[in-house]
């Protein structure tokens, strides 16, 4: 049954045309956030997702991997496609081509601070040039005819923290909305993400703001989004292995009681079947390796949980890991 609007504690997410409900968003992670996952946790209440972050170079040469990072589900829409670049005509480019291939939105990485982006100049070392940054949102927003948004980070390091300048330069020339991840590059996710500076930016700007850092369960995400007035909240790491945050998150938006975090071998049947999606969709060459990753998100919190765990990391073959797994769920229950 639709939950009615009063009930619930905060607006939809209103990016362009797309009301975003929940205004939970699924962050963009490289080699997790492929079109299964994405099609697999959004039912789980997030109201939006966002591919793999994707090279606005690699795009020219449209390769099998490249394509794949940008192919939709047909069942996670709306989608939003993230680039990254430090050019501001590859970016145009970039923006244009997957605009083509059925993005519902166009996101602008200035936030990544892994260093195969960054030495490149690319996501948020692109925060050291503000003019290079409103020059890349200028032409992105001239090549499409949908959203754009974009995901930054406070600053390049502590001392020049350049989120605010960034954020009304955006808000000038068009760009939809704006996710903050409240640290620096040079941070990377050491330390504690300071939430003061997202509810800043919100005070600063009238275009919606998500929120993203240590959003570890859904009461502190909650708690987050009231505390700093956001429009919405993206989960990244603590979504891994874990898609009922988004759920309890849900519910409590909506006024309902969450049903939290679920037992052992609920969570590992649901892994099953992430496993068995991902080996009839990728076949079980590409799939096996992928989903150890997954697995192990998976494997939390429970009795033999790090004995399984080594020994999933060396099976070769789906029945041989589902086997394990299933043993392990028979175990359990």
């Amino acid at each position: 049954m639709a939950v009615e609007p009063a009930t619930r504690l905060v607006r939809p997410l209103q990016i362009g045309k797309h009301a975003i409900w929940p205004p939970v968003v699924l962050a963009p992670m490289s080699g997790v956030t492929n079109r299964t996952m994405r099609a697999l946790y959004k039912p789980f209440g997030f109201g939006l997702t966002v591919t793999e972050f994707v090279s606005s170079n690699a795009l020219q040469y449209q390769s099998q991997r490249t394509m794949e990072m940008i192919d939709q589900h047909g069942l996670e829409q709306p989608v939003s496609t993230q680039l990254w670049g430090n050019d501001p005509a590859i970016m145009a480019l970039a923006a244009r081509t997957v605009r083509e291939c059925g993005a519902d939105i166009v996101d602008i990485n200035f936030g990544c601070p892994a260093p195969k982006v960054t030495k490149t100049a690319g996501g948020s070392a692109c925060l050291r040039d503000v003019d290079r940054c409103e020059a890349i949102m200028r032409a992105v927003l001239d090549a499409v005819d949908c959203p754009v948004t974009i995901k930054m980070r406070l600053g390049w390091t502590e001392h020049d923290l350049v989120y605010l300048e960034v954020a009304r330069r955006a808000e000038a020339v068009g760009i939809s909305a704006i996710t903050l991840h409240a640290r620096t590059a040079k941070q990377f996710y050491r330390g504690t993400a300071d939430w003061s500076h997202i509810a800043a930016l919100k005070r600063a700007v009238s275009i919606p703001i998500i929120g993203n850092g240590d959003l570890h369960d859904a009461p502190t995400a909650l708690a987050r989004m009231q505390e700093s007035g956001v429009d919405g909240v993206m989960i990244g790491r603590a979504v891994l292995g874990n898609p009922w945050i988004a759920s309890d998150l849900h519910a409590l938006l909506e006024g309902r009681i969450p049903a939290g975090y679920p037992a052992p071998a609920v969570r590992l049947r649901y892994a099953l079947h992430h496993y068995e999606t991902m080996v009839s969709e990728l076949g079980e060459t590409r799939a096996v390796p992928q989903m150890r990753k997954h697995l192990g998100y998976y494997l939390k919190g429970f009795p033999g949980a790090s004995e399984l765990r080594e020994r999933l990391m060396r099976t070769l073959t789906a029945a041989e890991t589902m086997g394990l797994v299933q043993a392990t769920i028979d175990r359990l229950s």
